[in-house]
């Protein structure tokens, strides 16, 4: 839904100076997407959170009553889930939109041939059939490599330039994408979508 504005006139008193990012459900507790303390502050005026979830919470001050002289506060926790329709709910099972950032997360930043760990600027989007052979630019044809082993594969299968994927590639679902688009997670929002992450993600398989 689209805010105008929202907390034009709120300060954060958080700990984190820049701001948490809020996760919001729908009402059935699905993921649905990371909302900034103004957003949060916007829901929890207009009485639309539902329910709320984590340990972690944040408050945050307003502007002072002329009639009581006290200052308005909004304490925001770390998951909060929005009142109205289930629309996280239907768009869970989405492909994510696919990019080099969260490819690479997605991968650990390990390359899927030599199995080295490199930096993002090291690595390199390798499609496992070349795009110039029929592959596609999707999650599926998609893995992590470093450059050597990419120029090395060149425009060819992995079996035709001598060289075997360590691990497969997959879609990862709407809850392990939040997590790959976000390097600041709070703790408790980490335990909670890691629920909801599927059982073959790298995520869930490999320690944090």
């Amino acid at each position: 839904m689209g805010i105008a504005n929202p907390g034009a006139n709120w300060q954060n008193h958080s700990p984190n100076m820049d701001g948490p990012l809020i996760l919001s459900l729908d009402n059935h507790g699905v993921p649905h997407r990371w909302i900034s303390w103004q957003q949060a502050c916007f829901y929890y005026a207009k009485n639309l959170v539902a329910w709320t979830l984590g340990e972690e919470t944040f408050t945050f001050r307003g502007g002072v009553s002329r009639l009581t002289g006290e200052r308005s506060s909004i304490t925001a926790h770390s998951i909060i889930a929005i009142r109205g329709k289930a629309l996280a709910a239907k768009g869970f099972h989405q492909v994510p939109p696919l990019n080099n950032r969260e490819l690479f997360r997605r991968d650990r930043h390990m390359c899927a041939y030599c199995g080295g760990e490199y930096s993002f600027f090291r690595l390199t989007r390798d499609h496992i059939r070349p795009l110039s052979r029929g592959g596609r630019d999707t999650w599926m044809n998609v893995v992590t490599a470093c450059r050597q082993c990419n120029g090395q594969k060149r425009n060819r299968m992995p079996e035709e330039a001598g060289i075997e994927l360590l691990y497969t590639p997959y879609v990862p679902n709407k809850a392990e994408y939040l997590i790959l688009t976000n390097r600041r997670i709070l703790a408790d929002q980490m335990e909670f979508l890691k629920q909801h992450v599927a059982a073959h993600s790298r995520l869930v398989l490999a320690p944090a």
